[in-house]
């Protein structure tokens, strides 16, 4: 059985996951420098914020004007996702201490989740080194390619063709097969039903209420009715 258990393995694993932070990095760093925003201010959205949804949801609302209560209420229910994925991983990591495990939540988004739930559902020893070599990589990058997308934007007019947009859902592609090649049988026929209800739920929520809040409506709801079909 694999062990992840030292920084620089956790570094080594997140580099996969690069390539879609470099996309939607450098679209953020172009949106928000034509959204009036100031390079310190984008790095401060970077390493404060660290979320591309809320970044982006972040620059047009200010651009409407809207209210900094309502931008912080936005931008928090956007993210509360992360509850979700910490609450998932968070079973590896309950024999640490408050600070160190706060550290490893604070820094977990949905990609560095996607590359840390594959060691966690085989089995595999995983510890906080670990998973502070991969979160701190990501972290790190994602505000690179933002500042590059701020200061070299002007000189891309239209980065769609170089295939950035696409980027963040290849690598989750390759994430999510990447977890099916060790799932056990048994289990793939509960995660295609877990799929379908997730799709099936967003569309419809999506009638009634905004998508963000359909999606984690949805997700919440599928989580839960995993957990009562593994049992």
């Amino acid at each position: 059985m694999e062990a992840h258990v030292t920084f620089k393995q956790g570094v080594k694993e997140c580099v996969p996951t690069l390539l879609g932070y470099a996309g939607v990095g450098l679209s953020f760093g172009i949106v928000a420098v034509a959204s009036g925003f100031s390079l310190l201010e984008i790095i401060l959205l970077c390493l404060l914020v660290y979320a591309g949804a809320a970044q982006f949801i972040i620059c047009a609302l200010v651009i409407a004007g809207t209210p900094i209560s309502a931008i912080v209420l936005t931008a928090f229910i956007v993210n509360s996702r992360m509850f979700l994925l910490s609450m998932t991983l968070a079973p590896s990591y309950q024999s640490y201490g408050l600070l160190n495990r706060i550290g490893l939540s604070t820094l977990i988004t949905d990609e560095t989740f996607g590359v840390a739930i594959t060691p966690h559902l085989k089995g595999e020893k995983i510890n906080d080194r670990w998973l502070h070599g991969l979160n701190i990589t990501a972290y790190l990058f994602w505000t690179f390619a933002c500042v590059m997308g701020a200061i070299f934007g002007k000189y891309i007019n239209n980065p769609e063709t170089l295939g950035l947009d696409f980027a963040i859902a290849a690598m989750f592609i390759f994430l999510a097969v990447s977890q099916f090649e060790s799932v056990q049988r048994s289990r793939i026929k509960t995660y295609f039903v877990l799929i379908i209800t997730v799709i099936v739920m967003m569309l419809l929520l999506s009638l009634f209420m905004p998508s963000y809040v359909a999606i984690i409506l949805a997700s919440t709801i599928a989580a839960g009715l995993g957990v009562v079909m593994e049992r």
